[in-house]
């Protein structure tokens, strides 16, 4: 890289470090104010090249006097999305030299939403009732599954008061007539069967 005006010598590490940390998604580039061209390109993923016309025209103004512009959106040639921020940088008598833009590529994280999307489960249809009803341990599942999801609980941050209540739940709907049921709700619950029993025994005493 060929030599860089002295105004540019007090950001030059932090910029340098910048660098590496975004490479090879976040392209910098440095334009110079008074001469209105490109100075340097780090991780270049555009078409800019030191020496082209900076065309700063397309920066956004700065009304409020800041040195700092952005975030703003930008599209690059083939299509892909930029959050990009700009920064003034002044010389030491405060004269304004120059412009530091930092352009992060957002198509990566643009590609793995359209993946992550492509892969949401199709609605389900009802479950069918010939291989589930007499499916006790499935319907234990369904029941604490539902009641922690309809309060946006998880299983492991249940109190002792809302675990007492999926246990009436389910002592409601006679799930516990089985042998072995006392020890899947206690595995569901992640508590002990002991731990159940006694919930089982109070739910009941309310009744």
């Amino acid at each position: 890289m060929t030599s860089l005006p002295s105004w540019f010598d007090p950001v030059a590490p932090v910029v340098e470090a910048l660098a590496l940390l975004l490479h090879p998604h976040g392209e910098i580039v440095l334009h110079d104010l008074e001469r209105d061209r490109v100075l340097a390109v780090w991780n270049g993923s555009s078409n800019r090249r030191p020496g082209d016309d900076s065309l700063l025209s397309e920066l956004p103004a700065g009304d409020d006097g800041s040195v700092a512009l952005g975030p703003y959106e930008r599209v690059t040639i083939d299509g892909r999305r930029t959050t990009s921020v700009s920064a003034i940088l002044s010389d030491a008598g405060g004269t304004p030299r120059g412009v530091l833009c930092v352009n992060l590529d957002r198509s990566p994280v643009d590609q793995a939403i359209a993946a992550l999307a492509a892969l949401a489960p199709v609605p389900a249809e009802p479950r069918p009732a010939v291989l589930f009803d007499r499916d006790w341990r499935e319907q234990i599942a369904l029941v604490v599954d539902t009641w922690c999801r309809e309060r946006h609980l998880t299983r492991d941050a249940l109190t002792r008061e809302q675990r007492l209540a999926v246990v009436r739940e389910l002592w409601e709907a006679d799930l516990f007539a089985t042998r072995g049921a006392t020890q899947h709700v206690a595995t569901a619950l992640r508590v002990s069967r002991a731990t159940v029993y006694t919930l089982l025994n109070e739910a009941k005493t309310a009744s």
